[in-house]
């Protein structure tokens, strides 16, 4: 679409707003970018945009600033619901998300990764793997390279690879991914989406503009991605562990299989069942992009964790720390705490997004020698699983990193698994974990 000569307003200065704006300033747009923080604050992102004619609005987003546009452009944290952004659908003012501003200026074919767990690592393992055999692309979306900076290096050839939150989906109307990789979904966001059929509505859109020739590659085992079989208008992949009749990809006699190709070892340098899954899934939509099977198999034991995803940080004393801060919601934290058998450290606690935690007590229970609870929501928890298995509330990851280092055993393993957001006390999941890393590093044996 030609925005040149159009008033735009881009809401949030984050990474998704900088790219929005600078894409539609070299569109010829007339920009405006308001977020709620001072200008202060904002300096160093201002300063990104130097070289870009914009205009700005500090301190929030009046009705009447949004009514003055032709276009507005919300980043993926402000509600699509949000009663301004409704009222200027209903002026006819067009409003839409950076990932639909993207679709149609990005060359190349896409895979699109998502899911409640598990997204970042299968994306980033795709990218690996395609990149492993010389495919041109980029990875880009919730990983954290907007969609929107990758546009101008795009080309006809590339497969880019696209991780997409739930945030981002239920604003995309024109979005068609080639491949489309759907891994779980359980409760999230309920604090964003209100009830969880809104939630999974907005994963499905994942499959909303595929055409006959596209293919859907779906979780078998997750009942809520058999759900969506419907609704996959090309071609469907299912994965699951367990070999079995209209299964594509699975791990059968320690090796993986894609439509009985065997692909390579099914023992993997990251540790879970659920990392199996993920690297399942990312077989599939790899060999569908054309990768041969035994490239795959030699680029999956040759990738190594995302950092604050199940990141080995270090053995001290015979104990081995890992960060998974990523693990912000029950679900998968417990597919975190199920990688571990015995002598399990827990550490649980944040901000709570409206969870059940009681599950997490069940998959602890033969585990874990203890959990300890920080944050806001750790007085929930100890409610919700303290009959189950010993818990602690002892306020900051600082306190359990110590209390775990103290306690722990030879052959024990602490896990930070949170279960919960980060914003209680930290900025973001990666400060968490970052924080996490720096702690740990200072045990000594």
């Amino acid at each position: 679409m030609n925005w040149e000569g159009s008033r735009a307003l881009v809401i949030g200065l984050g990474k998704s707003g900088l790219a929005a704006a600078r894409f539609l300033a070299a569109a010829g747009a007339r920009v405006t970018v308001a977020d709620r923080r001072s200008a202060a604050s904002l300096a160093d992102s201002v300063r990104e945009l130097a070289d870009c004619e914009l205009s700005y609005h500090f301190g929030g987003h009046p009705e009447g600033l949004l009514a003055a546009q032709d276009l507005i452009v919300p980043s993926p944290g402000v509600p699509w619901d949000l009663p301004e952004l409704r009222r200027a659908r209903e002026r006819g003012i067009v409003v839409c998300g950076e990932l639909e501003l993207a679709a149609g200026a990005l060359r190349g074919r896409i895979i699109g990764v998502t899911g409640t767990n598990g997204k970042t690592t299968t994306a980033t393992l795709i990218d690996h793997v395609l990149r492993s055999a010389g495919v041109s692309g980029r990875l880009a979306g919730n990983v954290g390279t907007p969609v929107l900076a990758v546009v101008e290096q795009s080309r006809r050839e590339d497969w880019h690879v696209l991780e997409l939150s739930s945030f981002q989906l239920e604003a995309a109307r024109s979005l068609r991914c080639h491949v489309a990789v759907v891994l779980n979904v359980t409760p999230d966001h309920l604090d964003r989406h209100a009830t969880f059929q809104r939630y999974w509505a907005a994963k499905a859109r994942i499959l909303r503009n595929q055409a006959s020739r596209d293919w859907a590659v779906l979780n078998a085992s997750d009942p809520q991605c058999r759900r969506m079989e419907p609704r996959a208008s090309g071609e469907l992949a299912r994965y699951r562990l367990r070999c079995g009749e209209a299964v594509h990809c699975c791990a059968a006699g320690g090796r993986i299989r894609y439509r009985g190709e065997d692909v390579g070892r099914a023992e993997l340098p990251i540790p879970g069942a659920h990392n199996l899954e993920n690297a399942l899934a990312a077989t599939a939509a790899c060999r569908l992009a054309g990768v041969p099977a035994r490239r795959i198999g030699r680029s999956l034991q040759s990738f190594r964790a995302v950092p604050h995803r199940m990141e080995f940080v270090k053995r001290v004393g015979g104990v081995g720390y890992f960060n998974d801060s990523k693990a912000t919601n029950v679900a998968a934290a417990a597919k975190a705490c199920s990688a571990f058998r015995s002598g399990l450290w827990a550490i649980l606690g944040g901000r709570d997004k409206g969870s059940d935690f009681r599950p997490l007590g069940e998959v602890l229970r033969p585990r874990a020698r203890a959990v300890l609870l920080v944050g806001e929501a750790a007085p929930l928890i100890r409610r919700q699983i303290g009959s189950a298995v010993p818990v602690r509330e002892v306020g900051t990851l600082e306190e359990a990193v110590r209390q775990a280092g103290r306690r722990a055993s030879p052959g024990d393993t602490v896990l930070l698994a949170p279960a919960c957001a980060s914003f209680d006390q930290y900025a973001s999941y990666i400060q968490r974990g970052r924080e996490f890393r720096r702690l740990v590093g200072r045990l000594e044996d």
